[in-house]
């Protein structure tokens, strides 16, 4: 069974920090790559970043380019999401999501998603 669980999530105040990881099993890791996606309330989700986990690769959204860093444990099948300079549009339920390639970073790419963590920002 493919299983992906993001945890990390919190309340934080704006310029802070928080990690968040996604834990994935029941697939061949190193075959796929993982991918941060939000939902905002009232929004669409949107692509945060993604690191293929064969090559190391990475991506980012403008929006949170220099302030966020995505790294890979392959030994631990586990991907991270370093968020720093949390501001409070960075407000939303953050979800983990595993697909072939990591770009483009699109919801309909990627095939196996775990349930969201909530991260809450204030002012």
């Amino acid at each position: 069974e493919v299983q992906l669980q993001a945890s990390g999530g919190g309340l934080v105040q704006a310029g802070g920090s928080l990690r968040l990881s996604c834990a994935a099993s029941g697939f061949t890791f190193d075959d796929y790559a993982i991918g941060w996606f939000r939902q905002a309330p009232g929004k669409e989700r949107e692509g945060v970043s993604c690191i293929s986990s064969s090559d190391g690769s990475t991506y980012y959204a403008d929006s949170v380019k220099g302030r966020f860093t995505i790294s890979s444990d392959n030994a631990k099948n586990t991907v991270y999401l370093q968020m720093n300079s949390l501001k409070p549009e960075d407000t939303a339920v953050y979800y983990c999501a595993a697909g072939v390639q990591c770009t483009p970073l699109a919801e309909y790419e990627y095939d196996y998603w775990g349930q969201g963590t909530l991260v809450t920002v204030s002012s």
